[in-house]
């Protein structure tokens, strides 16, 4: 035996003593050191944790404060108003708020108004906005797909204002033909039968909701586009394996594993619908007659009623009026997030 074989033997006895290899200076790590070591990283580590999770909730509480601060502050500025209305709030179409001794306010016309022209919107911009997003995602090219992404992402970038006078200039007298054909042959339908306003000049419900459709269609493409891109590619290709056709594919695996983002992209978008100001009161033209839920109506959603009525805040009980109309509006899109959660199931995809 030499020398050399001797000295490796005993180098490999203490390495294997040591339970691992020895540091560059030849000697073997102290065990109890290495323990202290990692305990203390283990404490540090968990003390970042506890830190980091105290300020996530902190910041989910403070969401949650201002939500609740915020309804607080609407329902004791409305109750006074609520407590001096002389007509029922909840079933009149009546708004007359000049006298605060005699105040006669109610939201029903508004309601019809603001529900209808939302729930048309989405319903012309869901199809839409999900065959966009298919097309992206499964059939353009890579660099046409980004062309064409940034080119609809930058729809939700235009003003409103911008979107109420397109809407009142061009595009309403532009749908006049349409909504005339519409009453004339389908005014049997409750939808497109005769309005509280004219359907010349084109400042119905009908045109802006088509308006509201264009605005929201982003919102709802970029979710769907994004839940779409997520599907795993193995669902894909063992669906194209059992001998799919490519929408095959897509019906079966895509739209399935995206069906609570799109879920989700569509209830944002209506809550954007519901609150929209500018461009709806731009668009819609007054009516001196309620509702009668014909696309034809004109009149006002919530939030153009109040931002048509900021003339009047110069006494509470007027500005209460105007505030009740605005909390019955944050009262109804938080029913909007929960049905988006409840039918989601309070996930994003999957």
């Amino acid at each position: 035996m030499t020398v050399h074989e001797s000295v490796d033997r005993d180098a490999d006895q203490n390495t294997g003593q040591s339970g691992g290899p020895s540091d560059g200076t030849g000697l073997v790590p102290d065990p109890e050191k290495v323990a202290k070591g990692d305990l203390r990283d283990a404490k540090s580590s968990q003390k970042a944790d506890a830190i980091f999770r105290g300020v996530t909730v902190a910041a989910g509480a403070v969401i949650v404060a201002l939500i609740g601060l915020i309804a607080i502050v609407l329902v004791m500025q409305a109750t006074p108003s609520l407590l001096a209305n002389n007509v029922n709030f909840f079933t009149s179409s009546e708004w007359n708020t000049t006298d605060p001794d005699n105040l006669r306010f109610g939201i029903l016309d508004m309601f019809r108004v603001t529900v209808l022209s939302s729930i048309f919107a989405l319903v012309l911009a869901v199809p839409v906005a999900i065959g966009i997003a298919t097309f992206l995602v499964q059939y353009a090219p890579e660099r046409l797909s980004r062309s064409l992404s940034a080119l609809i992402d930058l729809l939700a970038a235009v003003p409103s204002i911008i979107y109420g006078m397109w809407g009142l200039i061009v595009l309403g007298p532009w749908l006049v033909p349409l909504s005339t054909w519409l009453n004339e042959n389908l005014g049997w339908i409750f939808l497109f039968g005769d309005g509280n306003v004219s359907i010349a000049g084109g400042g119905t419900i009908f045109t802006a909701g088509v308006v509201l459709a264009i605005m929201i269609l982003p919102i709802i493409t970029s979710m769907s586009r994004e839940t779409i891109r997520q599907t795993p590619s193995l669902h894909q290709e063992a669906a194209l394996a059992l001998g799919a056709t490519k929408w095959e594919k897509i019906r079966m695996t895509c739209f399935p594993y995206a069906k609570s983002g799109m879920i989700a992209g569509s209830m944002l978008a209506l809550g954007r619908a519901l609150g929209e100001t500018v461009a709806v009161l731009i668009i819609l033209r007054a009516a001196s007659a309620p509702g009668t839920l014909s696309l034809f109506d004109g009149g006002f959603t919530f939030a153009s009623k109040i931002a048509s009525g900021a003339a009047e805040f110069n006494h509470p009980l007027p500005t209460g009026a105007y505030i009740a109309a605005g909390l019955v509006l944050f009262i109804l899109t938080f029913f909007v997030n929960l049905i988006a959660r409840s039918v989601s199931g309070g996930k994003v995809n999957g």
